[in-house]
């Protein structure tokens, strides 16, 4: 590392990274100096193994997305930085008495999680990335920065888990997601070669096992609860969720897991009945479709539900409490659910046609499904954020399945979800697993997360808006913007325009000097920012949300021209972050 030039050593990307990582640093109460200590030496060490990474091949076993850098700095950092927006949140709230410590302690857990799994993913990629310096001295000087990185890093470690109580119980909870998050990455680079970067992937993977890790917890504590009191940490720091808010995690997960259970039901099934003939094919075709689709049933109708009833004691079955969910407003729910059939139908099938018989660019086409988005999400959200919620959830496990029927070639299903979707990409994508897909997993996540986080105490109005703001309408208007004036690059070899990037900019910002006032004159300002004696005046928080809104704009804005990382997955969390502050 130290070989590596200065303009080397600090691209545009890792710039932009640095930047906001040290706006969340900025932020920190004093009350929070350890978790910055840790941050800090995340990023330290994370632009460490992205530098020995990107100038060896000790690695090259792991086909990673063609075109891309290997993104670990951004990767590493990206849900850390998260978790601690989210924690510099919640510390205001419970200084306010907003939340209780229980809430506190337990986001604190998840930022020493999502620290722990970026941290040994990290070390693995370290030890087994082998030291092409030609110099004796700096290779030595490249194991001790390593050996004390991971020196430092364990005795934070050490010091958060001594506070408070259980602490050989947070050590082993920090480790298994460490552990997980190790046996992921690998599981993934392996199983779908040449669809994801190593950032994408440490992103995926450790956002997967903390969602995984937090249901686990609240499985664990069912049955333990009654017979102890509080002899595993997360039971200490646990807290009833909303009843949406489990149907969503269960149902995911159990689709992920069945995801993972189901290739070996598959391969089995081809095993048994392998034949040559076509006519054989054919029905071994046939009782592979039944195979799945009797399987799914089940696993939706009996499996997941038992797993949500035992968790959060539902008063009658899950599925029937969506149902009657749904039919408290039956009005208002079943007329935003004919809205988005109707926004749907009309423009995939105009954009179908459009991206068959004309010659527009597929990132042109595929933005058009940004501002789809926008015209579905966003009235959405000022009305019925909760049944937004549960519908985000659902809209995800169907994309799921269709792409397990895609990967898995189900019958008479499988090859024409495969032909449709091929439709929208382009060369970013993979054949096997088309983790790019804008109107598919990426851009429906990047629009539901910020909502989902949202949920509980808020004080930011536009932290929910934050998916459909910088993906919606910033990303949207840069792209055409900068495809059709753009002039000016950011660099020699990319294609990110300035233009397209003050256009995305100042579009945001202007959606927000109209969105800003519908929602305080509708009152969901107030109901979202409960002001106190001891809070801010009006006027003044007012000054504060603009402030936040220009550093999460500006921010976003230059990481969407710099990096060629997932930017559906990546822009909407630094966004959200930085509003957050």
């Amino acid at each position: 590392m130290a070989a590596v030039s200065f303009s080397q050593l600090l691209n545009g990307e890792r710039a932009v990274v640095t930047l906001y990582i040290v706006i969340v640093l900025f932020s920190l109460p004093l009350s929070l100096f350890l978790y910055g200590v840790a941050l800090s030496l995340l990023a330290i060490f994370a632009l460490f193994v992205e530098v020995r990474v990107e100038t060896s091949t000790s690695l090259s076993q792991f086909k990673t997305r063609a075109g891309a850098s290997s993104g670990i700095l951004l990767g590493a950092v990206t849900l850390p930085t998260f978790m601690l927006s989210k924690l510099i949140q919640q510390s205001r709230a419970f200084s306010l008495h907003h939340v209780h410590l229980g809430e506190l302690n337990y986001m604190a857990l998840q930022y020493w999680a999502a620290f722990g799994s970026c941290f040994t993913v990290l070390m693995v990629l370290c030890l087994f990335t082998s030291d092409n310096t030609r110099s004796h001295s700096c290779r030595a000087w490249n194991a001790r920065f390593g050996l004390v990185c991971f020196l430092i890093g364990a005795e934070l470690l050490f010091l958060y888990s001594t506070t408070g109580v259980h602490a050989i119980w947070k050590l082993l909870w920090v480790f298994f997601h460490g552990f997980a998050a190790v046996k992921l990455v690998q599981h993934l680079l392996n199983a779908f070669p040449s669809c994801v970067s190593f950032g994408e992937a440490l992103l995926i993977t450790v956002g997967l096992v903390l969602y995984f890790g937090d249901m686990l917890a609240y499985t664990i504590v069912k049955p333990y609860g009654y017979m102890t009191s509080s002899e595993l940490v997360f039971m200490q720091y646990g807290f009833r969720r909303s009843e949406i808010g489990i149907i969503i995690q269960g149902l995911l997960l159990g689709l992920l897991l069945y995801a993972a259970v189901l290739k070996y039901l598959l391969r089995g099934w081809d095993g048994f009945s392998s034949s040559t003939y076509s006519g054989a094919r054919i029905c071994i075709e046939k009782g592979k479709s039944v195979i799945f689709f009797a399987s799914l049933g089940f696993l939706i109708f009996v499996i997941i539900p038992s797993w949500i009833h035992f968790v959060q004691d539902f008063d009658m079955h899950p599925l029937l409490w969506v149902v009657r969910f749904v039919f408290m407003e039956p009005v208002k729910r079943l007329s935003l659910c004919l809205y988005w059939v109707c926004v749907i139908y009309l423009s995939v099938l105009r954009f179908y046609n459009i991206s068959k018989n004309s010659k527009t660019e597929r990132i042109l086409l595929r933005k058009y499904y940004h501002l789809m988005a926008v015209l579905m999400f966003l009235p959405a959200v000022i009305l019925q954020p909760k049944f937004l919620d549960l519908a985000f959830g659902a809209a995800l496990a169907v994309f799921l399945t269709l792409e397990i029927i895609r990967v898995w070639r189900i019958w008479p299903l499988g090859q024409l979800v495969h032909e449709f979707m091929n439709a929208f990409t382009d060369h970013r994508d993979s054949d096997l697993l088309i983790v790019r897909h804008d109107y598919h997993f990426s851009l429906l996540l990047g629009c539901a997360l910020p909502i989902w986080m949202s949920s509980g105490y808020n004080d930011r109005p536009l932290a929910p808006f934050a998916g459909i703001l910088s993906l919606g309408i910033g990303d949207t208007m840069a792209s055409m913007v900068g495809h059709k004036y753009g002039v000016l690059r950011w660099s020699k070899t990319g294609k990110k325009t300035i233009e397209g990037t003050a256009a995305g900019i100042a579009s945001v910002l202007a959606a927000c000097s109209v969105l800003f006032p519908h929602l305080a004159s509708t009152g969901y300002f107030l109901t979202e920012v409960s002001l106190s004696p001891l809070s801010l005046s009006l006027s003044r928080a007012h000054t504060r949300h603009w402030i936040s809104l220009l550093l999460a704009v500006t921010v976003s804005g230059l990481l969407e021209a710099y990096t060629a990382q997932l930017d559906n997955a990546f822009i909407p969390l630094v966004f959200y972050s930085l509003l957050c502050l």
